[in-house]
């Protein structure tokens, strides 16, 4: 848990060292394990020649990218988050264009609807949505904002994951293949929201900075 402040009643956000650690190994360790995942769904996939089953593999890279930058910013200076801000949006926006390549793809070459493959894909990302709230529970309680912005992150992931899995697999088995197509926009557009928002609150925050820099 955190350590009280030493001027006065105050809560610091630094974490204790042994919690500090306990965070960087379990996020290290999410974010390993969603690569090795991801690694094998991806050789599942071009053994079987399944594209479907090759792009939700691919997707999982960027959890890893997200995880890992999560783990390297930890207990760093404000510039450093900012930094790490900015590539987490460009990962967003990178995400966004390859949802919109993929769709591209999709109308120029239709895919057999395979249930086993949408139905795997949803399944998994619900499982691990589960165990990575299991593998944070112990740090709800923290103030530090990078592990408090992880744990809430990892919580509200157990519902939209749940009900964005959900809505993946009926647009996608759907007999008409537009719902499959608007739910590819929409998760698109979702990605590109992100960045603009992420790359708007660093700029916000860096114009402050340099107001408060020279008025002082």
């Amino acid at each position: 848990m955190t350590t009280p402040a030493a001027n006065g009643g105050g809560a610091d956000t630094t974490p204790a060292r042994a919690v500090a650690r306990a965070y960087v190994v379990t996020i290290w360790g999410i974010a390993l394990g969603i690569l090795v995942f991801a690694a094998g769904v991806v050789l599942a996939a071009l053994s079987l020649g399944n594209q479907q089953l090759f792009k939700d593999g691919v997707d999982w890279v960027y959890d890893v990218v997200l995880y890992g930058i999560a783990a390297v910013v930890f207990g760093r200076d404000a510039r450093a988050e900012r930094l790490a801000a900015l590539a987490i949006g460009a990962v967003m926006a990178v995400a966004g264009f390859h949802t919109l390549y993929d769709l591209w793809a999709k109308i120029l070459n239709p895919r057999p609807i395979e249930i086993w493959a949408l139905g795997f894909s949803a399944g998994s990302a619900v499982a691990i949505a589960v165990l990575i709230v299991g593998l944070l529970w112990r740090f709800r309680g923290e103030t530090n904002p990078v592990i408090k912005a992880t744990w809430l992150s990892s919580r509200n992931d157990v519902i939209s994951t749940t009900g964005f899995a959900l809505l993946g697999l009926v647009a996608r088995i759907a007999p008409v293949r537009w719902p499959e197509y608007l739910f590819d926009l929409l998760v698109a557009g979702l990605c590109f929201q992100a960045s603009w928002a992420i790359w708007r609150s660093v700029s916000r925050d860096r114009r402050k900075s340099l107001s408060e820099a020279a008025a002082t």
